[in-house]
């Protein structure tokens, strides 16, 4: 469920017209619900509840700091991959104890700054990085707090490029290889164990990868704890999916999701952590678009539209559906046309949908692509030299800009031409 609604005709987000933010604002742009994000994030807390429990927005689905305000006023804790994600949080006002560091390649710098500034913990991806996390925690005097990642050797039945937890992926360490990883950090003068973390993958769609994985995660809390570690936290990521093409897919519920964590880890006695970021934050944004051309071709007719692969890069890379409506409701009973939808950029994999049925479009027409919410405007490049689409937050009849487009000055003045020029 998401809170873009056809109001007298025109698609609104909450109370406001969404072509009423494109006349002010100008296309392309990004547009959130505060009313979705709310739900979305509560719908987690009630699946959990009454475990101990900490649900962690992955912020790496999306950053703008005003989101994580939104999201962190509500009791959110961050899953952040990077010191910019790590600051991105605090600057949002979320304390440390509620921000937990991921990331296969945190650097000395990246430890050294959350660190100091409060961490929740690290969840740690190998022994070399466990080796140096202590390092670092001991020249500053303090102590880490860290869960390790196993990797189950567990099919996510995913997309290849966002699968996780199988045996030839980068993350975490073998979970047959957990006994002894676990025995070298007891021995670390740095560190503390407090937990155990896993995540096999993103945009999961079927419960049973997680409940072989969390199975397995069960029977190592259970192993190490004989071992003398004080497991007490299991951090289980997050992946599940959202329906992307409405019409067809079902994914699982986030009470379903919650009832298999239930089942599966809740005789343990663990806080349970979890890092939902797609499901969030997936529905919870559009892109609008305007449409600059039609173009009839030999075979087929092609909508060019003023978004391109640089502002959703998600159809080109991992060949992803978005549901594409028009702003400006259709009258019913409209005989759909067939386009592809296309951006200006010269790539032909600058393509939004091949032979996609919508209502009759002319040039100026607005669109809006749903579920652009996730690895959307976090993903946005300058590629073309194009402006980097500007991110609006609604909240009932309100709306702000919380990310402007930047002019084409501020961009040319990011480069500069050496003296020798």
């Amino acid at each position: 469920m998401d809170h873009f609604l056809y109001h007298k005709g025109t698609l609104h987000a909450e109370d406001v017209s969404l072509a009423e933010i494109a006349a002010s604002v100008g296309t392309p742009f990004y547009c959130y619900s505060t009313a979705t994000l709310t739900r979305h994030f509560r719908l987690f807390q009630e699946a959990l509840s009454p475990l101990p429990h900490l649900v962690c927005f992955a912020i790496k689905s999306l950053s703008n700091v005003a989101v994580l305000k939104t999201l962190g006023d509500l009791g959110a804790g961050m899953d952040v991959v990077s010191a910019g994600e790590y600051l991105r949080a605090k600057a949002a006002g979320v304390p440390g104890e509620r921000i937990v560091f991921s990331g296969v390649g945190k650097t000395h710098e990246e430890m050294r700054i959350a660190l100091e500034g409060g961490v929740r913990q690290f969840n740690v991806e190998s022994e070399p990085e466990m080796r140096a996390l202590s390092e670092v925690a001991v020249s500053l005097g303090k102590i880490a707090p860290i869960a390790i990642r196993v990797n189950p050797d567990v099919d996510a039945k995913t997309h290849a490029k966002i699968a996780t937890g199988k045996k030839e992926n980068k993350f975490g360490i073998p979970i047959t290889r957990a006994p002894e990883v676990y025995a070298e950090a007891a021995r670390l003068p740095g560190l503390e164990v407090v937990g155990i973390d896993v995540h096999i993958g993103s945009q999961l769609t079927d419960l049973a990868p997680f409940e072989q994985a969390y199975q397995k995660v069960a029977d190592l809390t259970r192993t190490l704890r004989a071992q003398g570690h004080a497991i007490r936290r299991l951090d289980l990521g997050g992946g599940l999916g959202i329906p992307y093409e409405r019409a067809n897919s079902a994914p699982p519920l986030p009470s379903e999701y919650g009832a298999l964590i239930k089942r599966t880890l809740g005789d343990l006695g663990c806080e349970i952590e979890i890092e939902p970021g797609r499901l969030i934050s997936g529905n919870a944004g559009v892109l609008v678009s305007r449409v600059i051309y039609v173009k009839s071709g030999e075979e087929r007719d092609f909508l060019i539209v003023d978004a391109a692969m640089n502002d959703l890069v998600r159809p080109s890379m991992y060949d992803a559906h978005h549901d594409i409506v028009p702003v400006t409701e259709a009258a019913p009973a409209t005989e759909a046309h067939i386009y592809d939808v296309v951006g200006p950029v010269c790539e032909t994999g600058d393509t939004f949908a091949k032979a996609r049925p919508l209502a009759p479009l002319k040039a100026g027409d607005l669109i809006a692509f749903r579920s652009a919410g996730a690895y959307g405007a976090v993903m946005a490049s300058e590629y073309n030299s194009r402006l980097l689409v500007p991110e609006v937050l609604v909240k009932d009849d309100q709306y702000a800009i919380i990310r402007a487009r930047p002019t084409y000055i501020e961009m040319l003045n990011r480069d500069s031409i050496p003296e020798w020029l």
